[in-house]
């Protein structure tokens, strides 16, 4: 599924976005997701990104976690990157991905 991000902060300090989405329905789901190394919270607020929702709770710093962000994972420049997966905004929240 893929959604639009609403709201992203850091939480403790520590590398996590906590990032409130809209998913297509009317309930907002929050993932932590570690991040914050590659991406400043405003940078994401109305992006459109891929998500799996279809995943049990998990607590992560006191706060469940309902979902986990796609993204891909390479090297750049002798380092880690990391870049989300992300959508044409012309797809509305909540469609399924095959």
């Amino acid at each position: 599924m893929h959604f639009n991000l609403i709201f992203t902060h850091v939480v403790q300090g520590i590398f996590a976005g906590l990032i409130t989405l809209n998913d297509g329905t009317d309930r907002k789901r929050t993932i932590l997701s570690g991040i914050h190394e590659y991406y400043e919270p405003e940078e994401l607020v109305g992006k459109t990104c891929i998500a799996i929702v279809n995943l049990p709770p998990r607590k992560m710093m006191g706060i469940d976690s309902e979902g986990m962000l796609i993204s891909a994972v390479h090297e750049e420049d002798g380092r880690e990157g990391l870049n989300l997966l992300m959508v044409d905004d012309r797809i509305p929240a909540g469609a399924k991905l095959y």
